[in-house]
């Protein structure tokens, strides 16, 4: 099987491609493979009976372990940052900061979390703002364990699709970064200063954590060419990075 990386020119056999990513440590992905551990979530609520009455069902469900318990939202989005939970269970009312927002906080730092939200609000207009944020589930007060526990499994299934979504994006984008070195380095012995270059280059230099060598190549391929609009850009891209 051949692999090619489009614009490039360049192709690699299967044995290459795995050989060249080996050797910068990267390992081949596969599919269908996954590794069982269990499941962490952490407790938000004022209330201190209803978190310890969410803790105690919880216990009763194999592979699930409260990481945290918090008494408001604030401390919720902080325990959520240090304990890196999988799962959410957020009262909606709390102090300090609630429990919409205190997702949207946790969210925009770790996308692949889900969320049960607990109240004992029935409104449709609160049920449709937790939807809007990206709520996986919603349970009125009081609930049972039963209902809790197929709460957490239908949120288990999605935060499982999205944790493999988020490990396959990552090692693709591994994968991909490792050819574009590849390429770059072929190219610079090849003193290559031709659009599919210049190309591969611009794909390096997007990356925050590029090389300078390869900047420094980029910006004389555009000497070169005389791309001297794209020359400035880049001249200002690397004035900004080093003023950080």
């Amino acid at each position: 099987m051949i692999f090619a990386l489009a614009g490039t020119g360049y192709t690699w056999t299967q044995e290459q491609r795995k050989e060249f990513l080996e050797s910068h440590g990267i390992q081949m992905m596969q599919t269908g493979a996954s590794s069982k551990r269990k499941l962490r979530v952490l407790i938000a609520d004022d209330v201190q009976e209803t978190r310890r009455n969410a803790r105690l069902m919880l216990a009763t469900i194999d592979d699930v372990e409260v990481v945290a318990m918090a008494a408001n939202g604030l401390q919720a989005v902080q325990l959520a940052t240090e304990h890196h939970p999988d799962i959410v269970l957020l009262d909606i009312n709390m102090p300090e900061m609630d429990g919409l927002t205190a997702y949207r906080e946790i969210v925009r730092v770790h996308p692949e979390t889900g969320c049960i939200i607990i109240s004992a609000e029935k409104d449709s207009s609160t049920f449709r703002s937790a939807i809007s944020v990206g709520v996986q589930e919603y349970l009125i007060k009081p609930f049972t364990g039963d209902e809790l526990e197929e709460a957490i499994g239908r949120v288990r299934v999605r935060v499982e699709q999205a944790r493999q979504k988020l490990v396959q994006d990552t090692q693709v984008r591994k994968q991909r970064e490792a050819y574009l070195v590849q390429l770059a380095i072929e190219y610079s012995k090849s003193r290559r200063t031709d659009e599919n270059a210049m190309e591969v280059f611009e794909q390096l230099a997007e990356n925050p954590r590029c090389e300078p060598r390869w900047l420094q190549t980029l910006a004389m391929i555009y000497v070169v060419r005389r791309e001297w609009g794209r020359l400035k850009v880049l001249a200002e891209k690397l004035d900004g990075r080093e003023k950080e």
